[in-house]
């Protein structure tokens, strides 16, 4: 196989974005992730076991053993964990942060030469992206950072251990899932937090299999702690604050994203205040049209997750918010419409950004996203929060993602 440049490995890892489908439920005691109601889903063709270049393509009925699950899987080409959350301060402050770290494989490991002997020579790559939303002064704040694996970046394949610099996302605690995080925005900013699940891993998909198009390959394991207790210490300005306030985290396995007919995908993670989360997203079709693939899933109280198919729910923008920056013309903010499994009665939401330029520029990409934090309102009224991922607004992310 032609070896991929560094432009390019670049390009993909930075179009990884909290993956489109940020998944459908289960907890561990199911750890299949079947659908309790819900609309069958559309119907697609076989996976097949391996990409045309060797990786390996998740299969259904996978069993998840943890903490090895919860780990690096070389075997893949494509790999993401994922952490957006809400944190306030003792002096009403309100901070929204992301922190994600890509993994990247140039070739399969049974393809690759001297590995065991020189673990310089992997080709593997990560990247990781950080921001913080200060909505008191409307800072937003973000940075980018590439490493090869090996130099400076590593990660365990027996249990979640990853580094990148000073950047950590360590499992400190397997029995109760307990997680430290510590990241940084350049000079900018520091955080370091302990997290601690308010319920059970979710498995998003059918049969444990969250597929993302019609290709053999468009699929992937999508493991969630949707609603995580989060205490710690963010720095900003020389100025330590400790907050407290709730993440979501999700961990995606793949080695093929988008299919040739999308383009992008939008995605949100919502908290709401009765205990319930949501997780959608909406992958995009060159024509404008919703892909059958798209999903959303109510995750309830218990952990429990309720899937529903394209057509049972809708992604509208009910303005456009134009970047400065790159030019890119986001719908937001969002109107999303689905039907509660809890009542059977149709439902909206608007997801309105607590600050409107949330916008990544994509330093090593070039290709710029919004992530950003979002209050969620019913009726006018705040019932949530929700961090929205918009992508593919400013060129087709396809040919990264494929």
């Amino acid at each position: 196989m032609k070896q991929a440049s560094l432009h390019t490995l670049t390009v993909c890892l930075c179009l990884l974005l909290s993956n489109p489908g940020h998944h459908l439920g289960a907890s561990p005691e199911n750890p299949l992730g079947q659908p309790r109601v819900g609309l069958p889903p559309a119907p697609f063709p076989e996976l097949a076991q391996f990409t045309e270049d060797g990786f390996e393509v998740p299969q259904p009925r996978h069993h998840f053993t943890f903490p090895r699950d919860h780990g690096s899987h070389p075997a893949f080409k494509l790999e993401w964990w994922y952490l957006t959350g809400h944190v306030f301060g003792p002096n009403q402050e309100r901070f929204g942060f992301q922190a994600t770290i890509f993994r990247k494989s140039g070739k399969p490991p049974s393809q690759a030469v001297n590995a065991s002997k020189n673990r310089f020579e992997r080709d593997e790559f990560f990247l990781v992206h950080t921001a913080l939303l200060n909505t008191l002064s409307g800072e937003f704040l973000h940075s980018e950072r590439l490493a090869r694996a090996g130099w400076d970046a590593s990660a365990s394949t027996d249990t979640l251990s990853l580094q990148m610099g000073d950047f950590q996302l360590v499992l400190s605690d397997p029995t109760l899932n307990k997680i430290t995080l510590n990241a940084h925005i350049r000079d900018q900013a520091t955080f370091s937090l302990s997290l601690e699940p308010l319920k059970p891993l979710v498995v998003f998909g059918e049969n444990g299999i969250s597929r993302k198009g019609n290709s053999p390959t468009a699929a992937s394991w999508y493991l969630t702690f949707p609603r995580l207790k989060t205490t710690g210490t963010l720095t900003l300005q020389n100025k330590s604050i400790p907050v407290t306030g709730e993440v979501w985290m999700d961990h995606e396995i793949s080695s093929s994203q988008l299919t040739a007919q999308q383009v992008g995908w939008d995605w949100a993670g919502i908290q709401l205040d009765d205990g319930r989360e949501i997780m959608v997203y909406r992958l995009r079709l060159k024509d404008g049209s919703t892909d059958p693939a798209s999903a959303l899933s109510w995750v309830d109280r218990d952990g429990h997750a309720t899937m529903q198919s394209a057509s049972a729910f809708s992604w509208n923008g009910t303005d456009v918010w134009k970047s400065p920056h790159s030019g890119a013309a986001y719908p937001l903010p969002v109107q999303l419409k689905a039907t509660d499994p809890a009542t059977g009665l149709p439902v909206e939401f608007i997801l309105v950004p607590l600050v409107q330029d949330q916008e990544l520029e994509g330093t090593f990409s070039d290709v710029p996203y919004w992530e950003g934090a979002c209050r969620v309102l019913q009726n006018g009224k705040p019932v949530g929060s929700a961090y929205v991922e918009l992508t593919g607004y400013s060129g087709s992310l396809t040919r990264a993602l494929r």
